[in-house]
């Protein structure tokens, strides 16, 4: 945005910015919250302090001061913005992805040589764990988490040594004590909780499959009561839904055996070839911009099959009569290939329909738009802090800014966004 967009907007802002920082305890850092939102608006390469300060015209010393030693905390305000962000969007599902950030040394909190989506590759890089409420529509961020790989634990570390290497790490980067090496997908379940305790429960998760992969996780969901469209892979173990638990032969001594399920399981990508082409939809989720003569109305369509199966992981836990639970498996079969490309399982009841399942499937587009517009608009991969707390200000701070964006793009589509 302009300095002219902007102030064209200033009493929105004015309202935006009093609203979300309510809850920091002084004028003077609600007055640097808003310099700060400006600063990552403002058109721009870099979004870092000096720039920003230079864009500003002030001294960026106090934007830095602001998010790396400044006395407020990152939640209060997440939850206001979290609460407006469900409130502006009226999201149909959840989704959620992490994302990398690449890094040149090895002083920024949890930086380590680690496989990114973001590089397609291992590298030096962060990597942060985000929730974020989505329509085809519109889409903002409502939580964030960053990713503490077992190098920047000390109770992971081998020897008493490197233990002590790593401590003095976390002191420099003022990584609380109680944050540990945990597993995105738990990560992803705690931010869940957390918005549950601001009042906001998910209509839907969606996520990829290194999150739909996890059984534990599809087990968290549904012992919160939240019904999911995960991608997994296509190696999936499965039953078909028809396949029925049966009594095993019995000696007449000790006590009988539980019913068990006779054939193997199959993987999803067997069960969809035995279903053949003949089960294939073809189904249209969205329209984009890039129109064609054989497509006028740049739908985004392909071909589906839903079918009702028993995924067969060993820890899932059996139903009261020994069988698995059922639930969907849908996959993409697209035009001339051999397979299925792309495979998701679903809770979501029985007479779900193909058009629902696959709007929901596809819904994580909108998380890559996210992605681009924090990262590149408004400067979320350029905070060149060294505090875990800094870090976490940085990301909360894009994220306000983000919305307000969102908010101005949703009454009027014409409206300036970030560059």
């Amino acid at each position: 945005m302009r300095d002219e967009e902007i102030a064209a907007v200033r009493i929105e802002l004015e309202d935006y910015v009093a609203e979300v920082f309510a809850s920091l305890p002084r004028k003077d850092q609600r007055s640097k919250g808003s310099l700060y939102l400006r600063g990552l608006m403002l058109d721009g390469r870099r979004k870092s302090m000096q720039p920003m300060g230079e864009r500003l015209g002030v001294d960026y010393q106090q934007l830095q001061q602001f998010v790396s030693s400044s006395s407020w905390a990152v939640e209060p305000v997440r939850r206001r913005l979290a609460n407006l962000a469900v409130e502006t969007i009226g999201p149909e599902a959840w989704v959620i992805d992490d994302t990398g950030f690449k890094k040149d040394g090895p002083a920024s909190p949890c930086v380590a040589r680690q496989y990114s989506g973001t590089l397609g590759k291992i590298g030096n890089c962060q990597i942060g764990v985000s929730l974020h409420a989505a329509t085809d529509a519109a889409s903002c961020p409502l939580n964030w988490r960053l990713f503490v790989p077992e190098a920047w634990d000390d109770t992971c570390a081998e020897t008493n040594e490197a233990a002590s290497r790593i401590q003095e790490r976390r002191s420099r980067a003022r990584i609380p004590d109680t944050v540990r090496h945990r597993t995105k997908w738990s990560q992803a379940l705690e931010m869940i909780d957390e918005a549950a305790v601001w009042g906001q429960a998910p209509p839907v998760v969606v996520a990829d499959a290194g999150y739909g992969e996890i059984t534990a996780f599809r087990l968290g969901l549904q012992a919160r009561s939240i019904p999911y469209v995960l991608a997994v892979k296509a190696s999936t173990s499965a039953l078909p839904a028809e396949a029925i638990p049966e009594p095993v032969e019995y000696s007449g001594r000790g006590p009988r055996g539980a019913d068990r399920y006779r054939d193997k399981p199959s993987s999803l990508r067997d069960l969809a070839l035995a279903a053949g082409r003949r089960q294939l939809h073809q189904a249209t989720w969205r329209h984009g911009t890039k129109t064609g003569p054989g497509n006028r109305t740049a739908a985004m369509k392909s071909r589906f099959l839903a079918l009702r199966i028993r995924p067969a992981n060993r820890d899932i836990p059996l139903n009261e009569d020994g069988s698995l639970p059922e639930q969907w498996m849908l996959a993409e079969w697209p035009p001339n290939e051999p397979a299925p490309t792309d495979y998701w399982l679903s809770d979501l009841p029985a007479d779900t329909t193909l058009k629902t399942l696959v709007r929901l499937a596809k819904m994580r587009w909108r998380i890559e738009h996210d992605y681009r517009e924090l990262k590149t608009g408004l400067g979320l991969s350029h905070f060149e802090g060294r505090s875990f707390t800094g870090w976490h200000r940085h990301v909360t701070l894009v994220t306000a800014a983000h919305l307000f964006i969102t908010r101005l793009r949703l009454k009027n589509p014409k409206a300036a966004g970030a560059a």
